[in-house]
């Protein structure tokens, strides 16, 4: 018996099979879980792709959250294929390159914005499509890096995932009433498309296995995925407004 049999359970942000969110996936159907998973853009047949890797077939829907059409039309699909949701995760980012590098003073408004649109405004843009569908409640995650403090090159990304764990708990507030939980996996750095757009991603890659007391594999994402999957699950019933670290323990140590 999975964690997660008979739940149906939304995807985003599989691109490669090096994502997370692929990690998620394929262990959510292990578990015994219905999986649907959604791209956008030019990333949508790389998505499609990509699903063609998992142990059973998934169907891959467009889900562009910069584009409010797509709520409804989303929702209504999800609707008419299983009639009710049970889980999401939220595994959505981007950041302009002039959000990232070493000058946080050189990004412009219209670049800030697009990433705090897309990397946490979306998180609410989720839980739109999937949370009336939610009629038995249901759990939300979200894919973090911990914006407790300052990061190397991170910059407005690092802001955008400021607002991202402040939406977290706003979201928990207002549908826990109807038993949906939203938490955040906040993970240790993992070798990704994202990762690699990250000028200062060699920084985290060098001192992190050092310093995390349970060690770090930058390769692995086995441990987020089970986080996220238990997350999903019913196991947590009580547990929302939340950030859970899956980093080896890093976040715990000083310099």
């Amino acid at each position: 018996m999975g964690l997660l049999d008979g739940k149906n359970i939304l995807i985003t942000g599989v691109l490669t099979d090096a994502s997370l969110a692929f990690g998620v996936a394929q262990l959510a159907q292990a578990e015994g879980a219905s999986v649907i998973l959604t791209g956008a853009g030019r990333g949508l047949s790389l998505t499609t792709r990509t699903a063609r890797k998992l142990a059973e077939p998934a169907e891959v829907l467009e889900f562009d959250v910069t584009d409010p059409a797509h709520v409804p039309a989303l929702r209504s699909h999800l609707e008419s294929t299983w009639g009710h949701v049970d889980g999401a995760l939220h595994a959505i980012g981007f950041a302009p390159e002039s959000c990232l590098g070493e000058d946080f003073m050189a990004a412009p408004w219209d670049d800030v914005k697009t990433a705090l649109e897309i990397s946490a405004f979306s998180y609410k843009t989720l839980a739109d499509v999937v949370c009336p569908l939610m009629t038995n409640g249901g759990s939300i995650v979200g894919l973090d890096f911990d914006a407790t403090v300052s990061w190397p090159a991170y910059n407005w990304m690092g802001v955008a995932k400021a607002a991202l764990e402040s939406a977290n708990r706003y979201l928990a507030r207002a549908h826990g009433p109807s038993g949906i939980r939203f938490n955040l996996v906040a993970a240790g750095p993992i070798r990704t498309i994202a990762a690699k757009s990250i000028p200062a991603f060699q920084e985290f890659e060098d001192v992190w296995d050092g310093r995390a007391p349970l060690g770090w594999d930058v390769r692995d994402s086995s441990a987020v995925a089970k986080s996220t999957v238990a997350l999903l699950s019913d196991w947590f019933p009580m547990t929302t407004g939340s950030m859970i670290h899956v980093d080896g323990g890093y976040h715990a140590t000083g310099a």
